[in-house]
């Protein structure tokens, strides 16, 4: 295969390799992490989560991607990148370990979620420092698009399994708050593991070259402000570009309300027990990474036979028509297979939607462009919680949600085909 053949030549690389060992590490303690963060919050015995709470947590998981973003490249174009991956990870060790004892300690919940958002936060510089750090291990152009191609992809999948193993543990422990604890120890302990590999890289390794020019930092900022709102005006300029990234926003929006949704069933409405609802939402969160699978898999061939944009509205009519005949029953089946279906089609958008956008913008405006495309992929989502949290009953069924949902991929789809035609 292809990418066995690409992952093997870069491997011979012996930087790549610990790079990526660094980055597998990470992104496994991050998907340990995620999934402690959902059950502590959602499937503790002794917490009765709210939507709002729901919404809550997806917040403090998303928001510092979102709102940080644009402005990680200035801090870490002045720092020594691996010093970024060791301190950055040590410090989420800590920050773990601390959200750890307060789960134990029963504090108030908005001591624990700033706890959980200095990790999140941390979380962006690193890994925009692994992104940055490529080109400093490879040897040619060529291999630098293989490994931007096939680390990030291992990343996610290390983040999945990093997911899968804490559903294991925390499945195989008893129900207390300890069982919370100790998974998210799990987290601090790979993140302690990701920090103390970075130090087989010597400092210097990853860059930033010392000699480069950098500004101030208020001039940075400013900088990056300006560059936002300049790849905002060269978006607006290509309208298919735009088009595009307003589908997918819109797609993501409902990918996220349908995402409470699911969280909120799976606690009150088909459980029994906490661990029943999470064994649930251990399927549900298995099935639709499937579907994200088949996605990558389908969407070359569907493509180039409907053309990029056509499989954008393909992907939303798709959604259109099965989300409500999947999910109106409110039923355990049913809407596996809906989470199956709307993990291929969101991510079939989404990979079409990125490819359109890269063919579309200025190789100067691209980088600017995909900040904003970052920032609006996370926003849309928590904003989606947002609305989520008005419309859901305190047991997840609201037929009025679902409905809502259908009616915007049914937009999008329309909209997206009379723009094919135009």
């Amino acid at each position: 295969m292809p990418v066995v053949r690409d992952l093997r030549v870069l491997l011979t690389l012996r930087d790549f390799r610990r790079l990526l060992a660094v980055r597998l590490l990470s992104q496994a303690a991050d998907g340990v992490y995620q999934v402690a963060l959902a059950a502590y919050v959602v499937f503790s015995p002794e917490k009765q989560a709210s939507p709002a709470a729901i919404a809550a947590a997806m917040a403090v998981l998303l928001l510092p991607y979102s709102l940080l973003g644009p402005f990680a490249g200035v801090l870490l174009d002045r720092w020594h990148r691996r010093q970024v991956l060791f301190h950055g990870n040590l410090l989420r060790a800590a920050l773990a370990t601390v959200t750890a004892l307060l789960i134990v300690g029963k504090v108030p919940d908005w001591l624990f979620y700033a706890s959980a958002l200095s990790v999140t936060a941390v979380n962006r510089f690193v890994l925009a420092g692994l992104s940055a750090s490529l080109p400093r291990v490879v040897d040619s152009d060529e291999r630098l698009v293989m490994a931007n191609s096939l680390s990030p992809t291992a990343g996610t999948l290390a983040a999945t399994a990093g997911g899968g193993l804490a559903f294991v543990v925390r499945l195989a422990s008893a129900e207390s708050t300890f069982s919370d604890a100790w998974v998210v120890l799990l987290g601090a302990a790979l993140y302690l593991c990701a920090g103390l590999y970075a130090l087989r890289m010597p400092v210097g390794l990853l860059g930033p070259d010392s000699s480069a020019p950098r500004p101030e930092l208020g001039t940075g900022l400013a900088i990056t402000l300006r560059g936002l709102a300049e790849g905002l005006r060269h978006l607006a300029e290509r309208r298919i570009a735009a088009r595009a990234l307003a589908a997918m926003t819109l797609m993501r929006f409902s990918y996220g309300a349908l995402t409470i949704t699911l969280l909120t069933l799976c606690r009150y409405a088909w459980s029994v027990t906490e661990t029943d609802g999470l064994a649930l939402l251990g399927y549900a969160v298995a099935v639709s990474g499937a579907g994200f699978f088949a996605a990558a898999v389908l969407t070359p061939w569907a493509a180039a036979r409907l053309g990029r944009l056509g499989w954008i509205a393909t992907c939303a009519a798709t959604a259109a028509v099965l989300e409500p005949g999947l999910g109106l029953p409110f039923e355990p089946v049913p809407t596996l297979i809906a989470a199956f279906v709307l993990g291929l089609t969101t991510q079939g958008a989404k990979i079409a939607t990125d490819t359109v956008v890269q063919a579309s913008v200025d190789d100067a405006f691209r980088g600017r462009v995909f900040a904003l495309y970052d920032v609006l992929f996370n926003v849309a989502f928590v904003g989606a919680a947002g609305v989520a949290v008005l419309m859901l009953p305190p047991d997840g069924r609201s037929a009025v949600l679902v409905v809502t949902v259908a009616v915007i991929y049914a937009a999008i789809a329309l909209a997206m085909a009379g723009f094919c035609r135009r």
